[in-house]
């Protein structure tokens, strides 16, 4: 039976999996088609591509972009895009310098709690670097036993060395998915806690919703297909896989059909050249 997992990490941004591990283990658990969805940024296709061709899996294009919504944090699942797209490669490089420039305010504010961290160690490591790489760096050097506690008490939203950073607005990020002949779907809408808020979302040009997400329950997902199918909006799946960071979620725990995935991806992927 053909299943594709949409929306899995690698180490190009916070998964622990090199994109040929990625692309091996989605072979080896029996998936069929895959779609990498790095935070702000596409460069894991440059390995991902020849291995996937070699090794049968079907390969879509996908992105996760990180934006801002009335002030609330949104994130945005680009598919089908064109990799070479100079649009979308710059608004990748535009995310890599706004993420510098967060992690040096909070790695100031946390040596200011006396927990240095060299900014080397971040700046010299490889895809778009977070928070969720900060709160590692914290246990590695002990000052916090696990990075939930890293969040819960130093980085996380609101919290003392939390640092928002600058940010993209939902409609400029929709609209550059559209330059590069993509489609955007509202990644896990039941992160966003306003209904209200997520019905004034989706009357922004969005292609499709994140509907089967991870270990949802078939009730929960009932009320985001509804919304896809009232609205005419296309329909995305995916487990959200991080390796072995959160190895609580599997590879394949959410995946979408055949049919599903032919609908959304339907442009060949080539090797491109950032």
């Amino acid at each position: 039976m053909f299943r594709a997992d949409l929306h899995t990490h690698t180490i190009y941004s916070d998964g622990t999996c090199t994109p040929e591990e990625l692309v091996r283990k989605a072979m080896e658990t029996g998936l069929s088609g895959l779609s990498i969805t790095d935070h702000d940024t596409i460069a894991a296709y440059q390995t991902a591509i020849p291995v996937a061709k070699d090794l049968g899996v079907r390969l879509g294009s996908g992105a996760e972009f990180s934006c801002v919504f009335e002030t609330t944090n949104v994130h945005i699942l680009a598919y089908d895009f064109e990799l070479a797209s100079r649009d979308l490669n710059n608004f990748c490089q535009r995310h890599q310098q706004r993420r510098l420039e967060r992690n040096r305010i909070i790695v100031d504010k946390l040596a200011r709690l006396g927990m240095p961290i060299p900014f080397e160690e971040l700046a010299n490591a490889i895809g778009s670097i977070g928070r969720p790489h900060i709160a590692q760096k914290m246990v590695a050097k002990g000052y916090v036993k696990s990075v939930q506690e890293a969040f819960n008490v130093y980085i996380g939203d609101d919290k003392p060395c939390y640092h928002p950073g600058e940010s993209f607005g939902v409609e400029e990020t929709i609209a550059i998915i559209h330059l590069a002949k993509g489609k955007a779907f509202l990644a896990h809408p039941h992160l966003i806690k306003h209904g209200q808020k997520v019905k004034r979302l989706l009357q922004l040009p969005f292609d499709g919703i994140e509907c089967h997400y991870a270990k949802f329950t078939a009730d929960k997902e009932k009320r985001w297909i509804k919304m896809a199918g009232e609205k005419g909006l296309m329909m995305s799946g995916g487990s959200d896989f991080h390796g072995s960071i959160k190895d609580f979620i599997s590879l394949g725990c959410s995946w979408v059909t055949e049919e599903v995935f032919n609908q959304i991806f339907q442009k060949p992927l080539e090797l491109f050249h950032n």
